[in-house]
């Protein structure tokens, strides 16, 4: 029996995440004939401009790279012509950073597929795997789909599943599945050359996984250990979370980054009785580590970073943390964060007084 003809593949993808598909896909019979990722940018202190982690890759091969921001309007039309011009068979997006409009789905004979790391209509959006974490799902999957107009609609070709780890962080999820995912966009690809290859629709109620902002890693610790720690891994690395670090010396509260956490419930094996008397938000060392109190229970903490620091091991900063050292929880919470959004709505209204009456004095002057 004659072998499949392998396909002509452009793939389309920006972070580090989306290399090791590339990788496979560079691994495997398929030919990829060009790279589609976002402009160099720029990085460090010195923002320096950089080419992605996909560029890097497809420039050390000896790949076609095409740049684009966006694939429509005037902007996209340059891309699109040169995506014609490699007349490729199917399209592999992974985290490439933009929409793909109706026109570019077209080009290829077989479409676009991407690589979504959520068993969809589940977490469609920009951060399945950092919302799915936050929500305490303890099985995370990675889907293959045909890509649509609309957002992550598609039928699905593939699906991978894993469970997921009371202290495993959104970072650490998102880089074993992409790692797995290489593998299974090769399955699918292998199967489309061979005439084999079938698309399930989705079922179920869809759900929604927008972009994570500094807003997200706020940690109140008067919610429950299980909570607490999945919204502190769902959001690390990026974009962190961190809370109000208090202390008796009545120094005004200072941001406080947490990196990595376990839950432990009151009275479950580990559980140190140093922990008993204290209140949600209260940070100690019991047991050789150290602990944020939480509503019933307390997490285990990796590392933190106080203002103006690096990040350091937590039994480190703990045991030399001043007095009463704690993280604003409940209505304290609540209350520092009203009055902030107060304040922030007080400077933005003297700004905008400031301009309009700049406004009015250059009218008065001309």
């Amino acid at each position: 029996m004659t072998a499949p003809t392998p396909l002509r593949v452009l793939y389309a993808g920006t972070p580090e995440t989306a290399v090791p598909v590339l990788h496979a896909l560079l691994d495997s019979p398929h030919e990829v004939v060009g790279v589609l990722t976002r402009p160099d940018a720029p990085v460090g202190r010195r923002r320096v401009l950089t080419p992605s982690p996909v560029a890097i890759v497809a420039e050390e091969a000896g790949l076609p790279v095409l740049k684009a921001d966006r694939l429509r309007g005037p902007e996209g039309a340059d891309a699109l012509q040169a995506i014609r011009a490699l007349e490729a068979d199917v399209a592999v997006v992974v985290a490439y950073g933009a929409l793909v409009p109706a026109e570019a789905l077209q080009i290829p004979r077989h479409g676009w597929l991407n690589l979504h790391f959520s068993a969809l209509p589940a977490y469609r959006g920009a951060a399945p795997v950092q919302r799915a974490v936050m929500a305490g799902e303890t099985e995370i999957a990675a889907d293959v789909f045909q890509l649509e107009e609309g957002l992550d609609t598609g039928p699905v070709f593939a699906r991978l599943t894993r469970p997921v780890a009371a202290d495993e962080t959104a970072g650490a999820v998102l880089t074993d599945l992409a790692e797995r995912g290489g593998p299974l966009v090769i399955d699918v690809l292998d199967r489309l050359a061979a005439g084999t290859a079938m698309a399930t629709p989705q079922r179920g109620e869809p759900s929604h996984a927008p972009k994570l902002t500094a807003a997200d890693g706020l940690v109140d610790p008067a919610r429950p250990a299980a909570e607490v720690a999945a919204r502190i891994n769902g959001v690390t690395p990026e974009p962190g979370a961190w809370g109000w670090l208090t202390a008796d010396d009545g120094a005004a509260p200072a941001r406080f980054k947490l990196d990595g956490v376990a839950p432990v419930r009151a009275g479950d094996d580990g559980w140190p009785s140093a922990l008993d008397a204290a209140v949600p938000g209260q940070i100690l060392v019991a047991a050789k580590a150290a602990w944020l109190r939480t509503a019933g229970g307390a997490v285990r903490l990796s590392r933190v970073q106080p203002a103006g620091r690096k990040l350091m091991p937590a039994a480190d900063w703990a045991r030399g943390a001043a007095a009463g050292a704690a993280l604003l929880a409940g209505e304290a919470l609540a209350h520092h964060e009203e009055q902030a959004r107060q304040e922030a709505a007080a400077r933005a209204a003297a700004r905008e007084a400031a301009r309009n009456a700049a406004a009015q004095d250059e009218e008065a002057r001309a």
